[in-house]
């Protein structure tokens, strides 16, 4: 039976590991996920560029934000991020179809740009500014959506990443050209522009491959629960001593008598809102433990061989919803 990119190209799989690529299913997405820190924390010189452009582009959006609201087509334009179906990746029902970022986190990423994140790009806390920054305060972004958002700011990387394996690897009767839609942004015309690539044909769709070594099965490596269930570090790490004893009052004043975690949830959540420089010293402590996100990344397999592994989705509730578990439920900050 054909599952695997391999085998519907007729390849060895030993060849798409020896690219660096993981051999995704064809069959159904595999539950794996682009983690944008991994781009940023590379010491590969062509990632390191793909992450810079990254950045350019939310930078872009930062400036823009100052404006009033884009008109809808360029809002679609500029701060809709579908699902990019051809990597088959993330969570899906079945196939390769999953949800993408719309309306809802399209409105609060532009609302946030000109208020909540106005220094993006500048950041003097960290050691670089972060993509995943932006879904720390939007409810229901979870890892897929992250990859989502990656995945459609580096798709003209991937075309050319895959192209570059098709034209050494597979034979001509499975390649064929195509229009390949946002695959780069123009800064002139602030407008996404199509380019047009020899990929792999797979029921007249073409297909994406993605290095192994930006890929996790976890969560990214900066992310809600985390920042939520580090609180109490996090805050510690503030140097000035005022600011913290603000912190430690005004979490106190969302807190009711005896709090249940959901309670806690939502009034560290209005902490982070309050004081956005906690999100920045959050950041720069995973920064510093950059070398576990790599470690986690290691565990990925080249290849899923078994249908055991293909897309378990959970319940629709959880798919893109960040769970905020506490390790701690005693938020007080030390004075």
């Amino acid at each position: 039976m054909k599952i695997h990119f391999s085998d519907f190209f007729e390849i060895p799989a030993s060849t798409v590991t020896a690219h660096g690529a993981f051999n995704v299913s064809l069959i159904n997405d595999i539950p794996v996920f682009i983690d944008p820190f991994l781009i940023f924390n590379s010491k590969k010189k062509s990632y390191q560029r793909l992450h810079e452009e990254i950045i350019e582009y939310v930078r872009f959006l930062r400036d823009e934000s100052v404006s009033e609201t884009p008109a809808p087509g360029l809002m679609k334009s500029w701060y809709y991020f579908p699902e990019v179906k051809e990597n088959w990746l993330g969570y899906s029902k079945r196939g390769n179809s999953g949800s993408g970022l719309g309306k809802s986190f399209a409105t609060s990423l532009h609302k946030n740009l000109g208020t909540l994140f106005s220094d993006f790009g500048s950041e003097k806390v960290t050691r670089g500014s972060h993509l995943e920054k932006l879904c720390l305060v939007k409810d229901g972004v979870g890892r897929d959506n992250i990859s989502d958002f990656t995945t459609n700011l580096i798709k003209g990387f991937l075309c050319e990443y895959t192209q570059e394996f098709a034209e050494k690897h597979l034979d001509k009767k499975y390649i064929k050209e195509f229009a390949v839609t946002h695959a780069s942004f123009n800064f002139d015309t602030k407008s996404w522009e199509t380019r047009r690539y020899k990929l792999p044909c797979h029921n007249r769709k073409f297909v994406l491959l993605t290095p192994r070594d930006i890929l996790t099965k976890d969560e990214a490596w900066i992310n809600k629960t985390d920042m939520i269930g580090d609180f109490d570090d996090i805050a510690a790490a503030i140097p000035n001593q005022q600011i913290r004893d603000q912190i430690n009052h005004y979490l106190a004043s969302q807190l009711p008598k005896d709090p249940r975690k959901k309670e806690i949830d939502s009034a560290v959540t209005k902490t982070f809102l309050k004081f956005p420089e906690l999100i920045d010293f959050y950041i720069r402590h995973k920064e510093d433990n950059g070398a576990a996100a790599v470690a986690l990344s290691n565990d990925v397999p080249p290849v899923l061989s078994s249908t055991a592994n293909w897309s378990p989705i959970p319940p629709d509730q959880e798919i893109g919803r960040e769970e905020t578990l506490f390790r701690r439920t005693d938020h007080r900050l030390p004075a």
